[in-house]
């Protein structure tokens, strides 16, 4: 493939939208059937503040020391064993990231050029870790990929096997807080062409009981593409995903809740970036990032509003 200087592929590798009131949603609405009786009570109803216990449990508590660790894996070289070739561009994600994240307040760990044994090690050794003073924990992977796995540099790993150090029953100092993982690295070969688009297209929870926590619960994995397909770098930039990523971590980080976030970055990536490549197979191609969350709370990095 013969790559321009401004885009490579890494081979084989709006307005905030203000939430409906809880309380009001909770309760069966009779007053579109009888409104002339009950337009009284359901006033009422809807001008009750929502209280703070109740507001709360929808939210992860971040009222800890520390906001958490975050660790970025960013593999730029590989052997030659791999057929991988280097990744230019991602020595520049990794400031951006260092940057975005350590300015939300996490505390950053960065390694570079790590293979399969290393990574293993790193990831385990900080799921043992005494975590009961962090509100979450983070992990940013930047590397080549295939579906499923992520290469180090004299090879690929399974990211379940990186990612299963911090399930529930393995790191029970994280246990009900938020596990998050940024993985930029592609998921298979195939390429979105993109499409035109037509004119103009463009329950209140019960009481709370103490239960089990299921083990693979509170974890949200943002992949940069979706399964089966590349994911772009530009040398000079760096990935489209991240990128997207910090700027609008930089501008909402601290007010939006994460799924706005994501959804925003997803946006970005969608609508402000295309493929130019001196290889017409992989010029003007599209991207789109994934989000696959078991998180059951809402994630805010500052101040809940």
């Amino acid at each position: 493939m013969a790559d321009d200087q401004n885009l490579t592929v890494e081979e084989g590798a709006g307005d905030t939208v203000s939430k409906e009131e809880d309380s009001v949603d909770a309760k069966p609405d009779r007053s579109s059937f009888v409104p002339s009786i009950f337009s009284k009570k359901k006033k009422n109803v809807a001008q009750a503040p929502v209280k703070a216990s109740q507001e709360s449990s929808f939210r992860y508590d971040m009222n800890f020391a520390k906001l958490g660790k975050c660790i970025i894996i960013n593999n730029k070289h590989f052997d030659r064993c791999t057929g991988m070739d280097t990744r230019d561009g991602t020595d520049v994600d990794a400031m951006a990231l260092v940057k975005c994240f350590g300015n939300l307040g996490f505390e950053m760990v960065v390694k570079n050029d790590y293979s399969c044994e290393k990574m293993v090690d790193l990831l385990r050794k900080v799921s043992e870790e005494d975590h009961r003073n962090s509100a979450c924990f983070a992990c940013i992977l930047l590397s080549h990929g295939e579906e499923n796995v992520i290469y180090g540099t004299d090879g690929k790993i399974p990211i379940k096997e990186l990612t299963s150090y911090f399930r529930g029953d393995r790191c029970r100092t994280l246990l009900g807080k938020p596990k998050l993982f940024f993985i930029q690295a592609c998921r298979g070969t195939e390429l979105d062409d993109g499409v035109m688009p037509d004119s103009g297209a463009f329950d209140d929870e019960g009481p709370t009981v103490r239960s089990k926590i299921p083990v693979e619960a509170d974890f949200l994995s943002v992949y940069s593409t979706v399964p089966g397909y590349y994911s772009w770098r530009s040398p000079g930039h760096g990935s489209w995903f991240v990128q997207a990523l910090c700027s609008v971590l930089q501008e909402y980080g601290k007010s939006l809740e994460i799924m706005q976030i994501l959804t925003r970055v997803n946006s970005r990536v969608a609508q402000n970036f295309e493929s130019k490549n001196n290889n017409p197979d992989f010029n003007e191609k599209k991207q789109v990032p994934s989000i696959v969350s078991s998180l059951t709370k809402e994630l805010y990095f500052g101040k809940a509003p």
